[in-house]
């Protein structure tokens, strides 16, 4: 399966790997829904082809392994666009992220330079996440109206304490340290050393090939940060969040206030009851249920056309949310969020067998 350039994903063997390489680099290769069919069918055709042992999957360019997905697709469907083809796309993206979760043969990500939104979800679910210090990653959708998808809210419960928590609600990026941190990664290796490990994986199990590159990663900042993330953001409602962050006397804490006061407040307290729910239903397959039902959901309000707006066309960085207060989002407009979707629902982990990874 050799790919060239034109392609959006390019597929090809390297000696014992299975390479596939996001191939938009302009674009920060951000995922199309092409993108992620030819993904699911390169695993498809690699789980039983003894020549591949290990799936390894970079982006090109020296900017970002994936920016995330086609953002502005989702802005013309959530302005009277086709609202059926983005929930088509999400299907087949969430269905990969909970392939890739549960793939029997090594995964593994180079996340090098930006990942955010579904470059996480075709990264951090793998069974070998590799961070560098030009690694950002981020799961930014509160900034613009929308809930973290793509396995995000199960990857941020599942993170110590309240850091997933924090993460979600501010927007925020880590770098390398906080990434391992956060169970977002597992192993550092400088940048520069990337072909070599692309080398090596070709001739080598995983094991050996990482145990030359990997090193000690530097130093982050939320480990230092941990006591007044665990008190603010185990507080029951997103209005008592901010009152302890901006009662700490922490300038961390008050930063933290801030950002997650200009995100979305609709979206800010659909986000922490996503999380909160997330820790309580079990596997990824259940979380990516729920996901579709709050992504599909986002997709009918005027904060996600509007936040799209304000942060990626418009670029004013401006938007005017609706309504613009916390105190203002009723409880009714949350549990929309969480309403089934009868016909249309995702149903994963029913037709899933949690076993069978193990």
């Amino acid at each position: 399966m050799a790919g060239h350039d034109l392609d959006e994903v390019i597929i090809q063997r390297e000696g014992r790997a299975g390479l596939i390489v996001l191939n938009r680099p302009a674009a920060l290769n951000a995922l199309t829904h092409g993108m992620v069919l030819r993904i699911a069918e390169a695993l498809d055709a690699w789980e039983d082809d003894a020549r591949v042992e290990t799936v390894v999957i970079t982006g090109s360019g020296d900017r970002a392994f994936c920016a995330g997905g086609d953002i502005v697709a989702i802005h013309r469907a959530a302005t009277g666009g086709d609202p059926g083809a983005v929930e088509g796309f999400w299907r087949d993206e969430y269905r990969l992220n909970a392939r890739i979760a549960r793939y029997p043969k090594p995964y593994v990500a180079v996340m090098d330079g930006i990942v955010m939104g579904g470059g996480v979800g075709v990264s951090a679910h793998g069974s070998v996440r590799i961070v560098t210090e030009t690694t950002r990653i981020a799961m930014p959708e509160a900034g613009i109206g929308f809930v973290p998808d793509v396995g995000g809210t199960y990857l941020f419960a599942l993170a110590p304490g309240e850091l997933g928590t924090h993460l979600a609600l501010t927007a925020g990026s880590v770098g390398a340290a906080d990434a391992l941190l956060c169970g977002l990664a597992d192993h550092f290796l400088p940048s520069e050393r990337v072909p070599a490990l692309l080398d090596d994986l070709a001739e080598l199990p995983v094991h050996d090939a990482l145990e030359r590159h990997v090193e000690p990663v530097p130093s982050g900042a939320l480990e230092g940060q941990r006591a007044w993330i665990d008190h603010c953001y185990a507080a029951g409602t997103v209005e008592e969040i901010l009152d302890r962050l901006r009662e700490s006397g922490e300038p961390e804490a008050k930063k933290a206030a801030d950002r997650i006061a200009a995100n979305s407040p609709t979206a800010v307290k659909a986000t922490l009851a996503a999380l909160r729910r997330a820790r309580a239903l079990g596997p990824l397959e259940a979380v990516l249920d729920q996901e579709y039902r709050t992504s599909c959901a986002a997709l009918a309000t005027p904060d996600l056309a509007e936040g799209i707006r304000a942060q990626v066309i418009d670029k004013d960085r401006d938007p005017r949310w609706h309504p613009p207060t916390l105190s203002a989002v009723e409880p009714t407009a949350v549990a929309r969020y969480f309403a089934p979707l009868g016909a249309r629902e995702l149903g994963l982990a029913a037709t899933t067998t949690f076993l069978e990874r193990w």
